[in-house]
């Protein structure tokens, strides 16, 4: 987005990222949903770093996204000790600006559609939400279904997407696949802000343990997320990082090179 991404967007361990307030990138999605089209707000954090490295079709779609937020505290501690101007502020999760994000779509009417998670967790998510924010307008569809784009599953659930007609799109399918049908799908859908939330649903229907927001602030949250599913996450928390060295590496050579 002009306003934002290019006067502001940094390199950082090898992915590009616009600093970014949660309340400015509520603010570009309001400027995205009145200008029609499609837009898209991603995020960076070090499992997508990693997985950059290896997928050229994640690559592509970061290329194409309007803005990228971070997602990761320890990501712009780094920035700063590379002396980049970025700060605790510029840390954009789904957890830290949900409920702005939804009082927002209330207030402004927004269409929201949920795409990801297990059957019935959608639901429970959605009855959450409106719980919290009373007549927030919300349709959600699980995840489990053939993302090929001209499967039939995909066929079925664009015309299910085109009849709510929504402004937003939420995309919980885990990475990269919730990349990848959001870039096979987006201009074939044609409208609409697409975010990538991983599992935001999951955390709104109770399935997982959202962190203690205090935890993000310390740069700890990844301690919290690997005590509770050591298993899953190990390797992404303990493993992957060590990943990233070369692009730490160029990050301390572009520093000195700014001197």
């Amino acid at each position: 987005m002009d306003l934002f991404a290019p006067a502001l967007r940094l390199r950082l361990l090898g992915g590009d990222v616009d600093p970014v307030t949660p309340a400015e990138m509520l603010a570009a999605t309001e400027v995205f949903v009145a200008g029609g089209g499609t837009a898209v707000i991603a995020n960076h954090n070090s499992h997508s770093l990693f997985l950059l490295q290896r997928t050229p079709a994640l690559r592509a779609f970061f290329e194409d996204a309007e803005l990228t937020q971070i997602d990761s505290l320890p990501m712009i501690l780094w920035g700063r000790l590379m002396g980049l101007k970025v700060g605790r502020e510029h840390r954009s999760t789904y957890l830290d600006w949900r409920e702005d994000f939804w009082s927002l779509a209330r207030e402004r009417g927004w269409r929201v559609f949920h795409v990801g998670g297990a059957p019935d967790v959608g639901e429970r998510a959605a009855a959450e939400i409106r719980r919290r924010h009373l007549g927030v307008n919300l349709a959600v569809h699980d995840g489990f279904f053939d993302i090929a784009p001209q499967s039939a599953d995909s066929i079925a659930l664009r015309r299910d997407i085109a009849a709510f007609d929504p402004d937003i799109i939420l995309v919980g399918m885990g990475m990269p696949r919730q990349e990848d049908w959001i870039a096979a799908n987006r201009q074939l859908i044609g409208r609409g802000v697409f975010f990538p939330v991983g599992a935001a649903f999951d955390y709104e229907a109770g399935v997982q343990s959202a962190a203690p927001r205090w935890t993000g602030r310390l740069g700890i949250e990844w301690l919290y997320r690997l005590l509770s599913q050591p298993k899953r996450l190990a390797f992404r928390y303990l493993v992957e990082p060590w990943f990233l060295a070369p692009a730490a590496l160029a990050d301390v050579g572009a520093r000195f090179n700014r001197r």
